[in-house]
């Protein structure tokens, strides 16, 4: 991806609270806060609120992607440096970047450069999208079709929706395509054209004795597409401000905390591009029986003392009815038994497993023939059976 101008001018590391050296994690983990907290839906007509969940956004669709990431760190390099092409820019030129061999601005959307700027110039040309060296035609920065941006959204769901999987009514309010055009901008009826000024480029290239620039076509601006007749409901735009309904699937044995992402249900691209993603965060009820960790269920069941001295065979509850689980004679207290393949369901097939902990209860009162049973066989039980630990 070419560099774009805002690299030069903003901190993305610092608007999302990061040093530079930050993880993949650390980046993450700091949008996704950030993003919540700032959120439109969240802030509504709080203008400031919605300015930084752009800025937000922007951060972290250059920092997100290792690529972008790369040339966003040698812009900075640059800019640490010294070398801001951008420093001053406006009738006489970037500052910096002046005399010959240099690059000259003027402010308005029109970049004009010499050919022995060398790796420098290149950049530069790269950054404005227009003509580099005489002869290479580029796209000014903005032509072009842009992806839209994404969303985030919450769900809570029951344990059982989650073992079963279930789609939920998402309501989201912000940008949507237009309901009319279709996201085109168009009117029913008719399409955008390729515009006629500059066929299609989205800018116009122009020589100048030994220089070579390009700016915006003012026909278009930049997007390489006309509409002749635009839609009575969104003015050409393509989007609209509403509230939309999104379903989502949500796979069988989602766990607590866990994203969904649905394709192509965030905000409108521009220019044709194609829109971002939804996020959706599922918050998972706990279940009054059973534990979960990852795929397995936990389950505590109740036995009795002589269940777990002789041996016994008791039934537990699972997801699906319930099931036999043999206790083995002399099975002590805490001690923990798997039922395979009983545990929660997978997206991809098959399932984790039941944990079975055994709880051995001890009667807080005894009958005289019950008490008269426990002495016998206390009578033959070793004096001392923590002698041999040393207890």
């Amino acid at each position: 991806m070419a560099p774009q101008r805002e690299w030069f001018e903003k901190d993305y590391y610092a608007v999302l609270g990061l040093q530079k050296g930050a993880t993949e994690k650390e980046i993450t983990r700091a949008y996704r806060k950030l993003a919540k907290q700032h959120h439109p839906d969240a802030n509504a007509g709080n203008k400031e609120a919605e300015e930084k969940f752009k800025d937000i956004s922007a951060a972290y669709d250059v920092l997100g992607d290792a690529a972008k990431r790369k040339e966003y760190d040698e812009v900075r390099d640059m800019v640490a440096s010294g070398a801001n092409p951008f420093a001053g820019a406006g009738a006489g030129g970037f500052g910096g970047f002046g005399g010959p061999g240099g690059g000259f601005g003027d402010g308005s959307g029109v970049r004009f450069e010499t050919g022995d700027m060398g790796g420098l110039g290149d950049l530069l040309g790269n950054i404005f999208g227009g003509r580099g060296r005489r002869g290479s035609a580029g796209r000014q920065p903005g032509a072009g079709p842009r992806r839209g941006g994404d969303l985030e959204a919450e769900v809570h769901l029951s344990f059982e929706d989650a073992v079963r999987g279930a789609t939920i009514a998402v309501q989201l309010t912000g940008a949507a395509p237009c309901h009319t055009c279709g996201g085109t901008g168009a009117a029913p009826g008719t399409v955008p054209r390729d515009c006629p000024q500059c066929n299609g480029v989205g800018t116009l290239a122009v020589d100048q004795g030994p220089f070579s620039f390009s700016q915006i076509c003012p026909r278009c601006g930049g997007s390489g597409r006309v509409v002749d007749k635009p839609c009575p409901t969104c003015g050409g735009g393509g989007a609209e401000m509403r509230t939309r309904e999104v379903k989502v699937r949500i796979p069988v044995g989602v766990a607590d905390g866990q994203r969904v992402r649905v394709k192509g249900k965030g905000t409108p691209g521009s220019n044709g591009g194609p829109p971002g993603d939804l996020y959706v965060t599922v918050h998972v009820a706990p279940h009054p029986l059973f534990g979960r960790k990852g795929n397995d269920l936990s389950l505590r069941v109740p036995v009795t003392f002589s269940e777990a001295a002789l041996g016994a065979e008791v039934k537990v509850p699972t997801l699906d009815g319930s099931v036999t689980v043999r206790i083995p004679p002399g099975t002590a207290s805490a001690k923990t038994l798997r039922v395979r393949g009983r545990g929660m369901p997978k997206a991809g097939g098959g399932a984790g497993d039941l944990l079975v902990t055994v709880d051995v209860v001890v009667p807080q009162s005894l009958s005289d023939e019950q008490r008269q049973a426990v002495q016998a066989l206390a009578a033959t039980e070793p004096a001392n059976p923590r002698a041999h630990r040393g207890v």
